[in-house]
């Protein structure tokens, strides 16, 4: 039984983790709504909450790796592979590509679920996929908290989001905020808070 989607939007609303206003996603794209995960997941109860929830779709396919994109997936994707006792690694970008960095890697045949925070356009989370295939690893599925998308991001595998919104973006020659005057900010990782 999933989470209800008013019970997960009331928990980032109440940790202040959807913010309203212009902001620029990672994907480019400008929004009027931002899911800023690392604000509700720094709530043991909510990492807990949300990452359980995939971990029990997954559970019966047996997962002996969890990757995440980093940074912001990472939080999510450690607590997911301990769920399922699995090891945990992360790639992160080098000169715009995503790579697996610092020691990791994927053994070929390994069974791996990829874990991101929030999906917009699926960028990422493919890039990583991508990483899983050139490592000759399995690729299970691929999971997040918030698809942004509505499940519009398409994936080659099976995929699951704890929660499906379809939260609306705009090219950034299209904004409707910009056009009013307005200037996007860049909230989370890549950008300046």
């Amino acid at each position: 039984m999933r989470l209800p989607k008013e019970q997960v939007l009331e928990i980032f609303r109440e940790t202040k983790a959807l913010l309203d206003g212009h902001f620029q996603l990672t994907s480019g794209l400008h929004s009027a709504h931002y899911f800023q995960c690392a604000r509700v997941l720094q709530f043991p109860k909510y990492l807990h909450l949300f990452a359980g929830e995939i971990a029990r779709h997954f559970e019966y396919s047996d997962v002996e790796v969890v990757i995440s994109p980093a940074i912001g997936g990472i939080v999510v994707g450690t607590e997911v592979g301990r769920m399922l006792g699995a090891r945990t690694i992360f790639a992160e970008r080098k000169d715009g590509k995503m790579e697996l960095r610092r020691g990791f890697e994927i053994i070929p045949g390994e069974r791996v679920l990829v874990v991101e925070d929030v999906v917009t356009t699926g960028g990422s989370t493919n890039e990583v996929a991508a990483l899983v295939n050139q490592s000759k690893g399995t690729l299970v599925g691929v999971s997040c908290i918030v698809d942004r998308s509505s499940g519009k991001a398409h994936f080659d595998t099976k995929s699951f989001s704890v929660l499906q919104m379809d939260a609306v973006t705009h090219q950034p020659e299209e904004c409707p905020m910009c056009e009013e005057g307005g200037t996007a900010v860049k909230p989370g990782s890549r950008g300046n808070s």
